[in-house]
């Protein structure tokens, strides 16, 4: 059985970061991924994909990447139940990254080198 996705595309906005009651560490990214095919106008749509991120690769993320950073995600899709007030349950669909490849440099890193070089 295998439980594996491959996203390519562009930060929708900056990581939005928690830290939970546990300790654990938690990120959460957009990316915005276009469609390999057009739509009836002749345009391609994009989707926007909400990626759970955990702990170093968390961390990693957060002070790496910034809106608009070319990134591919390999993940898996993770389910769970919520139950409404109504008695009706949802299944809801997670995506969990589990390894981060950056496609294009960020400002944030570029940054962080700059910072890093001159401390020296």
């Amino acid at each position: 059985m295998l439980n594996q996705v491959i996203l390519i595309g562009r930060l929708a906005q900056d990581p939005e970061s928690r830290i939970l009651e546990d300790g654990r560490k938690v990120c959460y990214i957009n990316l915005a991924v276009q469609r390999s095919f057009k739509n009836v106008d002749g345009q391609y749509d994009t989707d926007f994909i909400r990626i759970t991120v955990w702990e170093g690769l968390a961390t990693a993320i957060e002070n790496y990447a910034s809106k608009g950073v070319m990134l591919a995600v390999k993940a898996r899709i993770q389910t769970w139940k919520y139950e409404l007030p109504d008695d009706r349950k949802l299944t809801m669909l997670e995506v969990i990254a589990e390894r981060i490849t950056y496609l294009t440099s960020s400002t944030k890193a570029e940054l962080r080198s700059d910072e890093e070089s001159s401390e020296k």
